[in-house]
């Protein structure tokens, strides 16, 4: 059924504390993260830990040929009902479960009988989030994986944590499946098109019945040139109309929603530091994957702050945080991180290579008067130590702290 794979401890560890409850497993995250495999890890978790005998496991994966008769949640349940003998308790894995007409209703019907544990796999937050409130409001959890960290990457790869493995992960970005190839420009972009091609198509064009296909290349082409910038719906139409193409803001705000239920891109709001208020314009995007993003429009050295910014945003999810671009007065904060009551402060930029950058990014994180850890993320190699509590810190260093 899987080829090997290498083991995401961290969210097995996540998902852990809900295995044989009472409530739905959701893994959500976009195309060719690894959610399957991820499943492939909790079933041999299940087999080696609880005893669970393969005779009670019901696997069932939308994108193999074999499952192509399961078009509706009926279809579904009549292929659990052939594989049920007897009142033993079964675990049921389905992927990609948003290919299934009115899967809720299968999900509900198999935690209502309560002989089943339920995990199942989705690339389309949206959907996913809707459906499942409507029907099991409080019966789910969702568990988001995300593309490979650095320290996944460096395991991924068998590198040592060096500056030459680090200029890797900055232009091929995390898709666990690059194991497999040999990291060269040619091989990688390839496949990494294959892959923005399969995510536009289907997750987006096909699901949403998109009819302007050339505007959503181009939407998603201007968010990669503008990757960590302040953009509106506004902003971008008056872009695209100097570009002699014309698409009303509210069709923009369409397009940008499919491209997050996709979990192609992150919209970061912004939020104003003390007065707790979250602008509802102008905000940041961020790509789920680098390495998609240079498969687009390239690899430029040039980006390269906007690219360490889109990693450190990344790596701050994936240690559960909520995230904000924050503003205090005429001030602009990379990143205000929430998680537990606890906050962190985050400046990233390129190099402090002159007296100008080192002022502005510890000015800005100086005019916060509070005693939350603030950090400045650089690639300087001689980062360390800091000033007035704000810490300076090596961006591999970061990447590399469970913050």
């Amino acid at each position: 059924m899987f080829k090997t794979y290498v083991s995401r401890d961290k969210y097995l560890d996540k998902i852990k504390p809900f295995m044989d409850k009472d409530i739905i497993k959701v893994i959500i995250g976009q195309r060719r993260v690894g959610k399957s495999y991820f499943q492939r890890q909790i079933m041999d978790f299940l087999k080696n830990n609880r005893d669970v005998k393969d005779e009670n496991i019901i696997y069932v994966n939308k994108e193999l040929h074999e499952f192509e008769t399961i078009k509706t949640h009926s279809d579904l349940m009549k292929h659990i009902a052939s594989k049920v003998k007897g009142k033993k308790k079964y675990y049921v894995f389905v992927d990609e479960v948003q290919e299934i007409e009115s899967f809720e209703k299968a999900l509900e019907s198999l935690q209502a009988s309560g002989n089943f544990d339920i995990y199942c796999t989705g690339s389309n937050s949206n959907l996913l989030s809707s459906e499942l409130a409507t029907f099991l409001s409080g019966r789910f959890v969702e568990i988001k994986i995300f593309s490979l960290s650095y320290d996944e990457f460096l395991i991924f790869h068998a590198l040592e944590n060096n500056n030459e493995s680090f200029l890797k992960y900055i232009k091929y970005g995390g898709m666990p499946f690059l194991r497999n190839l040999e990291l060269t420009d040619e091989t990688v972009y390839e496949y990494l098109r294959n892959i923005y091609s399969t995510i536009l198509f289907k997750d987006i064009v096909q699901k949403y019945s998109v009819r302007n296909v050339n505007f959503l290349e181009r939407l998603v082409e201007y968010l990669a040139d503008n990757t960590g910038s302040l953009v509106s719906a506004k902003s971008i139409s008056d872009f695209l109309k100097s570009q002699k193409l014309s698409i009303s803001p509210s069709v923009i705000l369409n397009y940008l929603s499919h491209l997050a239920g996709a979990m192609f891109i992150f919209k970061v709001r912004r939020s104003d530091i003390f007065g707790k208020r979250v602008f509802e314009i102008r905000e940041k995007y961020y790509f789920e994957d680098l390495g998609l993003r240079h498969s687009i429009i390239g690899y430029k050295h040039p980006d390269i702050g906007k690219i360490l910014e889109n990693m450190v945003y990344i790596h701050l999810k994936i240690n559960g945080y909520t995230v904000t671009v924050g503003e205090f007065k005429n001030t602009e904060i990379d990143f205000v991180a929430e998680k537990g009551g606890k906050r962190i402060y985050v400046q990233v930029a390129y190099l402090l290579h002159d007296k100008k950058t080192v002022e502005r990014e510890y000015g800005n994180l100086l005019a916060i008067n509070d005693n939350y850890p603030k950090y400045i993320v650089s690639m300087d190699e001689g980062a360390g130590g800091g000033e007035k509590g704000i810490e300076h810190v090596n961006i591999r260093n970061f990447l590399s702290k469970q913050c």
